[in-house]
């Protein structure tokens, strides 16, 4: 009976191990299909000149260096916003958020991360595009960072938590004062997990559209300055593929796979970080 009973869990498990690996590989097909898609639709249309010219009449092609750097500047000042507050919040949370004010907070944050990010593209339109009168890059990157934060806080005070108690309690006993634990004994060695959130958290704003069609809107040309409408990759990608014309189309492509080929840089990144050991 033992040995019947150890050849069904046996069989049991190499079904169950066989239906999951079919799961793995099937995954892995569906993303090594988009991928391969999106690289044959529009690697052809990739040179120097489509990566820092602008877009020229409707019609006529162009290229994408106005989108690029609109891109960079609103993920960079998102950055410089919602990483600092995030991790604050994080800090908190792991080290001083077990009662009601932590939890409430814990809460709200798990809230506004399933929050569809058009919800926040309203709310800021609402809050700094009506009463500017105008889209601006300043809209978009203060939405991208309301997206951000709450990724990163929840983030950090997850990899705080993994933080043995035992280093804490160590420093605590030879005297030193709380703040003094979490800023050079908890932060350094969480400080790789800090960074992978950090780093999802720019992948993904970096692949948000809808709330920089109300607050960013786009602008066909370079534009410097955080006051005035500026373009990004997702939307000109969304303006191209909704275009009439097959250029646009073929650009779209394009520049698609060059945002794509962004965020697995950054993924390459967040790899790194966590492969190494603190």
């Amino acid at each position: 009976m033992s040995e019947a009973i150890h050849n069904r869990r046996k069989f049991v498990s190499s079904i169950m191990t066989t239906v999951t690996a079919a799961c793995a590989i099937f995954a892995i097909a569906v993303l090594i299909l988009i991928l391969s898609y999106i690289a044959y639709r529009g690697i052809a249309a990739i040179n120097w000149e489509f990566i820092v010219s602008t877009p020229k009449p409707v019609g006529e092609g162009g290229g994408i260096g106005n989108a690029i750097a609109g891109s960079a500047m609103m993920t960079l000042l998102a950055s410089l916003i919602g990483l600092p507050i995030g991790i604050g919040a994080g800090v908190y949370l792991a080290e001083f958020g077990d009662k009601w004010y932590g939890n409430t907070i814990r809460f709200l944050s798990d809230t506004l991360i399933g929050v569809p990010s058009i919800i926040v593209g309203i709310f800021i339109y609402t809050l700094i595009v009506l009463p500017m009168q105008r889209q601006s890059g300043l809209a978009g990157a203060i939405a991208l960072a309301i997206i951000m934060i709450p990724i990163v806080a929840r983030t950090t005070e997850e990899m705080i938590r993994l933080v043995p108690k035992s280093m804490r309690e160590g420093a605590l006993a030879l005297g030193a004062p709380q703040w003094r634990v979490t800023w050079d004994i908890v932060m350094p060695a969480a400080a790789s997990g800090i960074a992978t959130g950090a780093m999802l958290s720019i992948a993904r704003i970096s692949g948000e559209t809808a709330p920089l069609l109300f607050t960013a809107l786009n602008s066909r040309f370079y534009n410097w300055y955080y006051d005035k409408p500026m373009s990004s990759l997702t939307v000109q990608i969304y303006n191209f593929a909704t275009g009439p014309f097959e250029v646009e189309h073929q650009m779209a492509w394009a520049a698609t796979l060059i945002l794509v080929g962004l965020i697995l840089v950054i993924n390459i990144i967040v790899r790194i970080f966590t492969r190494k050991k603190f």
